[in-house]
């Protein structure tokens, strides 16, 4: 097993944790831990880090014939004589000549544009903000963010979920616009705007790790 050392002033003990998306495992030290201290920390929780990582779900090649979720909705992926992605009938049409993962990445970016880009304008507007510029990335750790300068930064993962769930990101990071902070007031506003945002939210954490096992690597 590899495990990331990584020393912080802000850390006050020892902490090992395994990351649900893709197994990685880091231990957190405190500046002045020395390294054999750390190793003996490890040792003693090896079991609990075994059982962790392999609990990550394995990943999954994008190929075609396999079903990759779209909108919370399998597709079945078939190469075809066609020049761009195309999604028909429960089917992701493909370009037969060239690898599936990278063209599908770019589609489904485009596809999270065009659903988050109106939903952040629908949440702004009720909560009378106007948002800044919208990034998407293929972020690990989180799925949404939001900058001092009003900046909305989300993963373009979120559109293979059902479409309540990409929705209560965007109210969580436009409610960010408001209080830059989780307190009781920015909860009021997620609340305002997503009302069921709990359930979403439960379902993201237990779902999370599914969306992140998909690799879109050329192969």
């Amino acid at each position: 097993m590899t495990v990331a050392l990584r020393r912080t002033a802000r850390a006050r003990r020892m902490s090992l944790r395994v990351s649900g998306l893709d197994g990685r495992a880091t231990l957190s030290l405190p500046g002045g831990v020395p390294r054999a201290e750390a190793m003996a920390f490890l040792r003693a929780r090896e079991d609990w880090l075994r059982r962790h990582i392999a609990a990550v779900p394995a990943p999954a090649p994008v190929v075609a014939g396999v079903a990759l979720p779209v909108e919370g909705v399998a597709h079945r992926i078939v190469a075809a004589p066609v020049r761009a992605v195309r999604a028909e009938e429960g089917r992701l049409l493909v370009p037969e000549r060239s690898p599936p993962g990278p063209s599908l990445a770019a589609w489904l970016k485009a596809l999270a544009r065009a659903r988050l880009e109106p939903t952040v304008a629908r949440h702004a507007a009720a909560l009378g903000r106007v948002p800044g510029r919208i990034t998407l990335r293929d972020t690990r750790s989180r799925w949404g963010s939001c900058t001092a300068a009003g900046n909305l930064n989300f993963s373009w993962r979120l559109v293979m979920a059902p479409p309540g769930i990409l929705d209560y990101v965007a109210a969580h990071e436009v409610a960010h616009l408001a209080e830059m902070n989780h307190s009781r007031a920015f909860w009021a506003g997620v609340a305002r705007l997503c009302p069921d945002y709990r359930a979403r939210a439960r379902w993201l954490r237990a779902n999370g790790a599914e969306l992140h096992r998909w690799r879109f690597l050329a192969c």
